[in-house]
């Protein structure tokens, strides 16, 4: 008790002040609100297009892709980070430790070289985002930029063998690296950086054969947006009879397909350039990750019916 007596108030002002930290049950907490205001400020706006125009200019369209991830079907980054945070949680713990000093600085040098190849593939998919989430982004880059710095000078102490000011300076990156991350989910989970936007078709259409409209309705060689229920539906048909129909959503970032262009068989985004191959979904290139939804199509009676291959219907 003799700690609270020092604090104006005595106890019941300590016990109010913890009160005020801890998230209302009615409303949201602290943390959201603080964070959701960086999605709006536009100070840093006149630097988001020639940033967007320097990683598209610097990286080839393949680097692209390869570090957006569609090789893996989801983006890359979220993977890639797990080396640097891990390596450095782990010499956090053996610097807790008595001895094993040259481990804690072997595990923090290794954090740091997989550091760079995390953030340049972080970076790419910033350049991909919409301005709001480019907003948030750019403060997730500034914090674990400054996490990196930290973790560089902790290695600089520990080879001068300063080892209580490496220590010190490791914990110091950890916290920031861990706002880092809290920002980077904030991006992934709460404005939806990275997810499939088009993933909630084959929960939306019920099974079997939908009737779009009359075939006549449908131009040769103009992509068309149609909805099948509540989902829209991007249309092109080909020539004669032949029909081809994906989700009208992009999965990348929810752009409109049918506003795009249509060549070599498939369609690019207006939004961001992602292609897909219209017979089958398949994203030729990114930023998105995932193919599109495909729907199988058919003609009967001068009608154009679509309906979702039955492996992609499960809910």
């Amino acid at each position: 008790m003799a700690f609270f007596e020092r604090i104006p108030g005595g106890f019941p002002a300590a016990a109010s002040a913890a009160r005020a930290l801890r998230p209302d049950p009615a409303r949201p907490g602290r943390t959201l609100p603080a964070v959701e205001k960086l999605e709006g400020p536009r100070r840093a706006d006149p630097l988001l297009g020639p940033l967007r125009g320097a990683v598209r200019a610097t990286l080839p369209e393949g680097a692209r892709d390869a570090l957006h991830g569609r090789w893996l079907g989801h983006p890359a980054h979220p993977l890639m980070v797990q080396v640097p945070i891990g390596t450095w949680l782990s010499a956090a713990l053996l610097d807790l430790l008595p001895g094993r000093r040259g481990s804690a600085g072997a595990l923090v040098a290794v954090g740091l070289a997989a550091a760079l190849p995390a953030a340049l593939a972080g970076l790419n998919d910033w350049a991909e985002l919409r301005k709001p989430q480019m907003r948030v982004g750019l403060a997730h880059a500034a914090t674990n930029t400054a996490a990196v710095a930290l973790y560089t000078a902790s290695l600089t102490a520990r080879l001068r063998g300063r080892r209580m000011a490496g220590r010190g300076l490791g914990f110091a990156g950890l916290v920031t690296v861990g706002v880092g991350g809290a920002l980077g989910g904030h991006l992934a989970y709460r404005q939806a950086a990275g997810a499939q936007h088009a993933d909630g078709v084959a929960a939306a259409v019920e099974p079997g054969w939908h009737p779009l409209g009359r075939l006549a309705e449908f131009p040769v060689g103009v992509p068309v947006r149609h909805l099948l229920g509540d989902v829209p539906v991007l249309v092109y048909r080909e020539g004669g009879e032949t029909v081809r129909a994906l989700a009208d959503r992009c999965g990348h970032m929810g752009g409109p397909l049918s506003g795009g262009t249509v060549e070599g068989g498939c369609v690019r985004c207006p939004w961001h350039g992602s292609t897909f191959r219209l017979t089958d979904g398949w994203n030729v290139h990114g930023p998105a990750t995932a193919p599109q939804p495909a729907f199988e199509c058919r003609v009967t009676g001068g009608r154009v019916e679509v309906r979702l291959p039955a492996a992609e219907k499960e809910v």
